[in-house]
C-alpha cells in the first residue's frame, strides 16, 4: 500500500465562478419569435434569470453547463466572430438552455456529437432559424462545419437538420 503524498500545500478544487447576467450583454432575445417559440410565455423571466459565464481560451465558442443551465462563452468567440454566427450559436445556446430546464440530457457520451438527440433538435432549430434569416443551404452548410467534426459528420449532420448537401470546399466556419 502506497502512502499517502504529503507536499505540505492544500488545493481547492472548487474554482469560482463569475457569472453575469444573459440580459446585460445580449438585449432583444426576448421579441425574437423563434425564443418565444423556444420559452413560451416564460421567455423574459427564462433571459433574465439565466446567467452566463466567459472563458478565455485560443478555442471554443459556446456551450450550457449541464449542472445548472448557465451559458459558457468563450470571449475570444463573442470578439472576433461575425454577428450572424453569434446571433445563431446564441440561439442554439438557448435551445439547450430549454432542454436543461426540462430536465433533457444536454450529452450523449456514446454517440457521436452529430448523432445526439439534444444536438439535432438545437441544429434543427438553429437551421429554421437561419431560413428565417435569409440563409442558403451552402451558408448553412457553412455554419454546420466545426473543427471537431469530420465532413462526413458534416454531412450526416446536414441531413437530420435538412440543410441540402452538395459537393463544396470545405470553409472554416468561425474566427
Amino acid at each position: 500500500m502506497r502512502s499517502p503524498l504529503r507536499l505540505g500545500v492544500k488545493i481547492s478544487r472548487r474554482a469560482p465562478k463569475k457569472l453575469y447576467p444573459f440580459t446585460r450583454f445580449f438585449r432583444g432575445f426576448e421579441t425574437v419569435a423563434a425564443v418565444r417559440e423556444l420559452f413560451g410565455r416564460s421567455t423574459a423571466r427564462v433571459l433574465r434569470n439565466l446567467r452566463v459565464e466567459f472563458f478565455s481560451a485560443r478555442f471554443g465558442y459556446m456551450g450550457t453547463s449541464d449542472d445548472d443551465g448557465h451559458l459558457l462563452i468563450s470571449s475570444r468567440h463573442l470578439a472576433t466572430s461575425d454577428l450572424r454566427t453569434l446571433y445563431l450559436d446564441l440561439f442554439h445556446e438557448l435551445c439547450h438552455v430549454r432542454q436543461f430546464r426540462r430536465g433533457e440530457r444536454l450529452f450523449y457520451p456514446r454517440l457521436s456529437y452529430v448523432d445526439a438527440p439534444s444536438e439535432i433538435e438545437a441544429y434543427r432549430r438553429t437551421v429554421r432559424e437561419g431560413r428565417r434569416l435569409g440563409m442558403t443551404d451552402r451558408e448553412l452548410l457553412d455554419y454546420l462545419r466545426v473543427e471537431w467534426i469530420d465532413e462526413g459528420e458534416v454531412r450526416r449532420l446536414a441531413r437530420h437538420t435538412g440543410v441540402a448537401v452538395r459537393t463544396l470546399k470545405r470553409r472554416r466556419r468561425r474566427s
